[in-house]
Parts: structure tokens; C-alpha cells; sequence
């Protein structure tokens, strides 16, 4: 009952039970911590830039969204960028550009230089999350890749709370401009040793696909990646409204001291991490015990949306901890939701296309991180509460449930005339 396909593990005997494997996942940790620390600097940085440049907060919106313009269009080209020429050089490309990106956003002198520079980012860090699946799908058994998935993804947990926690610090310390200097330059130190351990890893026999760029977004046509698509864009709102407004709506609508915003926007990432990483191995054993892993992520996924919409009565009650305690529920079903659904899109997408199913999913994701920033600050704007942003949220975490229960049934293929080998 226990016995699976290692498909993606047999063209390279060596590396089906080598211990180096694992230290491929303290990269990929690293990797997506230091990307967290590059993309969530600006939320912790907004109250410090609204005051010195005289923000509103729909003005503040635009600027949070801007990442996700590129970001979220280039998911596709970049997942089938990897998927055709490999892991390694895609993301340490994808990192060098975002870590500038970050370091010249305190170069900007005004709102038109910082979006410039936002965006830039977006671009750079377009190819690391469908790199991270392939990755797994490659060098990681089937029965693995909850817990692999979930001890990855708390690397952006780690690095979320690390900027919250101590960049308010470094932010009254030496400035705004300053510290997006040092956040963007001091990562590059993670290059070298993803590019050694690499090297010697990614060999022509790992699967590529050879189809064209027009048929990877034609793969939306099947029911199940429409499914990812959608299920996915209602997780990464929710999860994008947190990390671009949550430090700045403490500020504003709970009136928190910095001290308080590092310490409440900072502690639900940290207990995030234990309920990540609890998520992915717990689907990991149903799937052991022989349960179909599919209708298994989705049960965790489903469960993990539905706590998600916690952050309607987080907007609506007055008391400043009862929210936060809400807040901190809603995250935590998030954190569920996170590792199985990345787990999910590898085990609902053939082999050789686990990244361009990747970049798809992860586009659905980043057109609702295009969309959260902005339509929040708008209506927060507008009503002068975050209340009702906040249960347009809940709305569509509902409709995300909905997508993965319903639509996602059976694998992603390419069709049988594609030029993929």
C-alpha cells in the first residue's frame, strides 16, 4: 500500500536516499527566507515611508501591489523557463535581480522610483517559487514532499517574521533609505553555495519539457489547473493582505505602539512555522496509509481556507487583542492550506511540467497579491476602516474552496501532440 513511483529519483540512483538531498532543502529554505526578507521589507518599511513622502493609504496600496505586476504575469514564462533549462541557473538569476532590486529601492527619491523599483523585484523573484516545486518534484519521493514542502515554505515564514521583528529596529536606527540597502545586499552571500551544491545535481537526465510557451498557457483549458488557478488566487490574497498591510493596519486602525506592531505583525509567522510544517507531515502519513493523496491535500487545504475566514470578525470586533488573537487563527489556517498546496499542484501535474503547473498556480496566486494591496488600502480609504476589506477577504476564501473541491479531480498533461520529450 506503501509503495509509490520514484520516477523522478530512478534516472539517478545516487540520489534516491543520498543525506545531500536534505541539505538541497536547507537551500531552498534559505532561499525563500531571504526572499521574504527582500519582498516584505516594504510592508514593515510602509509606516516610515508614508510619514517622510506624505502617503495616503490608497496612494500606500499601489505602491504594496507593485510587486505583484510583473510578478504575477511572469509565473507562467518563469515556470516554463525552469522547466526547459533547469533549476539552478533560473533562480540564482531570479535571486541577483531581486536582491538589487531590493538594495536600489533605497535609492528611490519618490513614489515613481519606489513602484520602478518594486516591480523590478517582482521580476527578479518570478521563478523561485515554480524552481522550489520542480525542485522537490525532481530530488524528493511522493511520500515526502508534504514535509518537504512545509519545512521550505517556513523559510518565508522565518524570513516574514524576522523583517517584522527586527526591522522596525533597524528601520529607526538608520532609516528607511539605509535598510533597504542592507536587506538587499547582505542575502547575496546565499548564492555561492547554491550554485556549488547545484552544479553537480542538475544533469541532463532530470525530465524537461521542450513545449512551447503558448501550450503551457493553454494548460488552463484543463479543469484541474483552472482549479489551482482559482483556489490558489483566493489563498494568496488573503496571505498577500496579511503580509503587505497587517504591520501598517496595527498601526492605523488598532493604534499599537512599534514595539507591539514588531511583536504581533512578528509572532503569528513564527507559530506559523509549527503549524506548517505539523500540516505537511500530517497529510504525509494519510498518503503513507494509502489514502489518495489528491483528495488528501485537498481535505487540508479545504480546512485550512475555512479558518482563513477568521479575519472577517478580526475586522469587525473592538477590542485590540481579541483581534489579534482572530488574526492569529486566520493565519494558522493559512499555514495549513500553504504546504499542501503546493504539494498538490506536484502530485496533480505530470513530472515534467511541475513547474510550469508551478508558475500557473502561482500566478492565479499573485493576481490576487496584485489586487489585496490595492482594493484594500482603497476601501480603507474610502470607509476609514479595514473592516470591510477584510470580509471581502473572508468571501473569497469561500470561493477558493469551493475551486479546489470541485475542480481539481485529475492530473495536468501535456496534450499528446505537444513537442515536450
Amino acid at each position: 500500500m506503501e509503495q509509490e513511483s520514484d520516477s523522478n529519483l530512478t534516472r539517478d540512483p545516487s540520489l534516491k536516499d543520498s543525506p545531500q538531498r536534505w541539505f538541497l532543502l536547507v537551500l531552498l529554505n534559505l532561499g525563500l527566507l531571504f526572499c521574504y526578507i527582500h519582498r516584505s521589507s516594504i510592508s514593515v518599511a510602509a509606516p516610515f515611508i508614508i510619514k517622510d513622502l506624505g502617503l495616503n493609504t490608497a496612494v500606500t496600496g499601489v505602491l504594496l501591489s507593485a510587486f505583484f505586476w510583473p510578478y504575477a504575469f511572469m509565473q507562467t514564462p518563469a515556470g516554463w523557463i525552469v522547466d526547459r533549462f533547469g533549476v539552478r541557473i533560473t533562480y540564482a538569476v531570479g535571486f541577483l535581480l531581486g536582491s538589487l532590486a531590493t538594495a536600489a529601492t533605497g535609492l528611490a527619491q519618490g513614489t515613481g522610483s519606489l513602484i520602478l523599483a518594486r516591480m523590478s523585484l517582482g521580476v527578479g523573484q518570478a521563478a523561485l517559487f515554480p524552481a522550489s516545486a520542480r525542485a522537490t518534484a525532481n530530488w524528493f519521493r511522493e511520500r515526502e514532499r508534504g514535509i518537504v514542502t512545509a519545512l521550505f515554505l517556513t523559510g518565508n515564514r522565518m524570513g516574514q517574521a524576522l523583517i517584522n521583528g527586527v526591522g522596525a529596529i533597524l528601520l529607526t536606527a538608520i532609516g528607511w533609505k539605509m535598510f533597504f540597502s542592507a536587506v538587499g545586499l547582505f542575502p547575496l552571500v546565499f548564492l555561492m553555495p547554491w550554485l556549488l551544491f547545484l552544479k553537480k545535481w542538475e544533469r541532463s537526465s532530470i525530465a524537461k519539457s521542450e513545449a512551447s510557451l503558448i501550450e503551457s498557457f493553454a494548460l488552463l483549458k484543463q479543469r484541474s489547473a483552472l482549479g489551482i488557478f482559482l483556489g490558489f488566487f483566493a489563498y494568496d490574497y488573503v496571505w498577500f493582505l496579511f503580509l503587505t498591510w497587517l504591520p501598517a493596519y496595527l498601526v492605523i486602525e488598532r493604534h499599537c505602539t512599534t514595539t507591539e506592531m514588531a511583536l504581533f505583525s512578528s509572532i503569528p509567522y513564527l507559530f506559523g512555522l509549527l503549524i506548517t510544517v505539523a500540516a505537511g507531515a500530517s497529510s504525509d502519513w494519510f498518503v503513507r496509509k494509502g489514502y489518495d493523496e489528491i483528495r488528501v491535500r485537498k481535505i487540508f487545504i479545504c480546512a485550512g481556507l475555512a479558518l482563513g475566514c477568521f479575519i472577517v470578525p478580526a475586522g469587525i470586533v473592538e477590542d485590540k487583542m481579541t483581534s489579534v488573537y482572530l488574526l492569529m487563527v486566520s493565519l494558522s489556517g493559512l499555514n495549513i492550506c500553504a504546504p499542501n498546496a503546493w504539494s498538490l499542484t506536484q502530485a496533480a501535474s505530470e513530472k515534467r511540467i511541475v513547474g510550469t503547473v508551478a508558475g500557473i498556480q502561482n500566478f492565479g496566486g499573485n493576481v490576487g497579491g496584485i489586487i489585496a494591496p490595492a482594493l484594500t488600502g482603497y476601501i480603507a480609504h474610502v470607509t476609514g476602516s479595514f473592516a470591510l476589506a477584510m470580509a471581502v477577504a473572508g468571501a473569497l476564501l469561500v470561493g477558493g474552496i469551493f475551486a479546489y473541491w470541485l475542480l481539481i479531480e485529475r492530473q495536468v498533461e501535456l496534450p499528446k501532440n505537444s513537442g515536450a520529450v
